[in-house]
């Protein structure tokens, strides 16, 4: 595994309609990665490893917004 370069991918939980993308890197040891698809040089969040799994636990228990 490469760690010094990030592995994008998007997120299963993204709209299939070019929309609402976000990709995560997750193979930065200590910081997991995020960005939206259609501005991806307009920043990126990074988070520690149990931030990111707080969000995801709170996102899968309120389910899709919209």
């Amino acid at each position: 595994m490469d760690v010094t370069t990030p592995e994008w991918r998007k997120s299963t939980r993204s709209g299939g309609n070019g929309g609402s993308c976000v990709e995560v890197a997750d193979n930065m040891p200590g910081d997991v990665l995020v960005r939206d698809t259609k501005d991806r040089e307009g920043g990126t969040l990074h988070l520690n490893p149990a931030a990111w799994q707080s969000f995801v636990d709170l996102a899968k228990t309120i389910g899709p917004v919209g």
